[in-house]
C-alpha cells in the first residue's frame, strides 16, 4: 500500500480509487473489463488497484444476505460492561455468526452491535439469556430495527458522486424481482421468476429458505464477494455453471447483495458517531427520509424504544461533527431529544470476524 510519508500511514484513496470503490459498490462482481470501460482506464489498471488494496486490507468486496428477505429480524444492541470486561465481551460477540457491526463506544464501557434472529420470537437466546448472565455485563438494551431508510446495498460512497449517475447506471444490475413462493425453496438450477398475482402485490413476500449449500455459498461470499466460480463450486458441491445461475437467482430475488467494506481513514473520515434520536411519531417517516439524504449518514433506521430513529454518522473531525449536529440535525422536524455516542474501536463489520486483521475503522454502521 502507498503511504503518505507521515509515520508510515497509508495514503488516502485518490480519485481513481474512489471511482473503483463506487463501481464495486454498484456491482461487486462486475468484470474488471466492464469496470475499466466505465472508468476510462485499462483492465490491467483496475486489476492492479483492486489487488493492491484488497491485499493491504484497505477494502474488500463482500457478498451478503438481506436479512428481511430471509425473514430475519435485526436488533440494535447496546451492552454496558465493567471497564475491564468490555473488550473480551465485544470480541466474544464479534465471533458469533449472528452478529455484525460490533464496536466499542465512548468511555470503553459500552458495546454496540447488530444481532440477527430468525424471528422476533427467537431472539431470546442471546438477548435474554446469554448476555444478561455474562459476568461483568451490567446492562443490555435491545432495539428492534423496524425500517431501514438507508443502508444495505447503499453506502456512503453511493452519495459521494465519485461516479456520475450515467456511469453508475451502466454498472447497476436490474432491480430485484419480487420473491415468489415458488422460489422460497431454492433448487439451484432454477432461474425462472414469477412476480406473483397482480392482486397480491401488496402482500408481504414469503421469506426465502436457504439450502445448506446456499449457506456455504454465503459463508464464502462473506469472506470474498469476488471469489472465483471454481472456488465457490468447491464449497457448494455445485458446478461453476450452477453457481453462476444461483448467484444470479439470489440477487434477482433480493436475497444477495454486494457491499464494499473499506478503511474509513482512507476516505478522510476521522469520527464515527452513533446517533439516537427521539422523534414525534407523526414525523418519524419524514425525518428518517430526510436524514437518509444527509451526506454524513452511512445508515439510518427506525427502531423500537424511546429513541426511535438511529443513524451512523461519519465526519472528518469533531469540528465537522459539531457543525453537522447544529445545522442539518437541528433542522430535522419533530426531533425531541438527541443522544450521540462516538465509536472508539471497531471489531467487526458486515462480514465475518477477522481476528487477525488490524482494528481499523470500517465503513458504515
Amino acid at each position: 500500500m502507498k503511504t503518505d510519508g507521515t509515520a508510515g500511514r497509508p495514503a488516502p484513496f485518490d480519485e481513481l480509487d474512489r471511482r473503483l470503490i463506487h463501481a464495486l459498490q454498484t456491482d461487486g462482481r462486475a468484470p474488471f473489463s466492464r469496470i475499466a470501460a466505465v472508468l476510462g482506464v485499462s483492465d490491467q489498471t483496475v486489476a492492479r488497484r483492486y489487488t493492491r488494496h484488497r491485499g493491504s486490507g484497505a477494502f474488500r468486496v463482500l457478498g451478503l444476505a438481506e436479512p428481511r428477505a430471509l425473514g430475519e429480524v435485526e436488533w440494535l444492541v447496546r451492552v454496558q460492561c465493567a471497564p475491564d470486561a468490555a473488550l473480551p465481551v465485544a470480541e466474544a460477540l464479534a465471533r458469533r455468526p449472528d452478529t455484525s457491526w460490533v464496536s466499542l463506544m465512548s468511555g470503553g464501557t459500552e458495546i454496540a452491535a447488530v444481532c440477527r434472529s430468525a424471528s422476533s420470537e427467537h431472539s431470546d437466546a442471546l438477548l435474554l439469556q446469554k448476555l444478561p448472565r455474562t459476568p461483568s455485563v451490567v446492562g443490555v438494551a435491545a432495539h428492534c430495527l423496524l425500517h431501514e431508510f438507508y443502508g444495505g446495498p447503499q453506502s456512503m460512497i453511493s452519495k459521494s458522486g465519485a461516479l456520475t449517475a450515467e456511469e453508475a447506471a451502466r454498472l447497476s444490475p436490474p432491480p430485484p424481482l419480487r420473491p415468489s413462493p415458488k422460489l422460497s425453496t431454492p433448487p439451484p438450477l432454477s432461474t425462472s421468476f414469477e412476480r406473483g398475482d397482480p392482486h397480491e402485490q401488496g402482500a408481504p413476500p414469503l421469506p426465502v429458505v436457504l439450502s445448506d449449500a446456499d449457506r456455504r455459498l454465503f459463508e464464502a461470499l462473506g469472506r470474498d464477494g469476488r471469489a472465483p466460480l471454481d472456488e465457490l463450486a468447491a464449497v457448494t458441491g455445485w458446478s461453476p455453471t450452477t453457481v453462476r445461475r444461483r448467484l444470479a437467482a439470489l440477487r434477482a430475488e433480493g436475497v444477495l447483495y454486494y457491499d464494499v467494506d473499506y478503511d474509513l481513514r482512507l476516505f478522510g473520515y476521522g469520527v464515527m458517531v452513533a446517533l439516537w434520536l427521539s422523534v414525534e411519531p407523526a414525523e418519524l417517516a419524514a425525518t428518517g427520509e430526510a436524514l437518509a439524504t444527509h451526506p454524513e449518514v452511512a445508515f439510518a433506521g427506525a427502531t423500537t424504544g424511546p429513541n426511535n430513529l438511529f443513524a451512523s454518522v461519519l465526519c472528518r473531525d469533531t469540528s465537522a461533527l459539531y457543525t453537522y449536529l447544529t445545522t442539518r440535525v437541528a433542522a430535522l422536524p419533530g426531533v425531541r431529544t438527541m443522544e450521540s455516542s462516538p465509536r472508539i474501536r471497531h471489531l467487526k463489520g458486515p462480514g465475518p470476524y477477522l481476528a487477525f486483521s488490524p482494528a481499523a475503522p470500517r465503513s458504515r454502521r
